[in-house]
């Protein structure tokens, strides 16, 4: 018997909905509790797909955890909420490759990928889509810098830790790059209300115009 549940990494609670589906089986549910925040607490802070596989007349159970979405898993280590939405006007954080590997060994079995290179690019496609920078560049520029051949030495020796000294001069980059973002962004709003102004204004010159005649 297979029990499929959406839990909080490391942080399950007894509920209803754990009542309801264990309940009829008669497993104790802090066992099942304890075993399944011992099998995700590497996850705290994400929600985590997870499999219970049940047998009814032992009691005995076994714990299938399944990886987080590769979004998920860069939303938590950027320290982001949500992708951007207007990529190509706004970027919402600056990842190092060393991060985009990290996630790439970790979602490479659930990825299907036939080795880590394939991985990196998956995680980057990704990247595109939320809107996040690499290395101080467009994801979509590092799709190509990585076909090339750019980033092989990282990729083959699996480096995945920044160090501080280049997590800090990538922060100092993209605070920069948003404080430019966020001023475009407020030229081109206050170009739209001065738009509406303007025809707001020109709208009862007409109406005077159409009066006299």
């Amino acid at each position: 018997m297979q029990i499929k549940l959406l839990v909080d990494g490391g942080d399950m609670k007894p509920g209803p909905t754990l009542s309801q589906k264990l309940g009829p089986v008669g497993i104790n549910m802090n066992q099942i509790i304890q075993k399944v925040n011992e099998s995700t607490k590497e996850f705290k802070g994400l929600k985590i797909p997870v499999e219970l596989d049940v047998n009814p007349s032992t009691k005995e159970f076994d714990v299938r955890v399944f990886s987080p979405p590769v979004s998920a898993l860069l939303k938590k280590e950027l320290g982001i909420e949500k992708g951007s939405g207007i990529q190509n006007k706004m970027q919402v954080a600056n990842a190092s490759i060393e991060q985009i590997i990290s996630i790439a060994k970790n979602k490479m079995q659930n990825l299907l990928c036939k080795d880590l290179k394939s991985a990196v690019r998956s995680v980057v496609g990704t990247c595109v889509t939320l809107g996040i920078l690499i290395e101080n560049k467009p994801a979509t520029e590092i799709e190509k810098d990585i076909e090339k051949g750019k980033y092989d030495k990282e990729i083959k020796e699996e480096k995945t830790e920044t160090s501080p000294e280049k997590k800090a001069e990538l922060e100092e980059n993209f605070s920069k790059i948003k404080e430019e973002q966020e001023k475009i962004l407020k030229q081109e709003q206050a170009a739209k209300e001065a738009e509406k102004e303007g025809i707001s204004e020109e709208k009862p010159q007409k109406e005077e115009k159409e009066e006299k005649k």
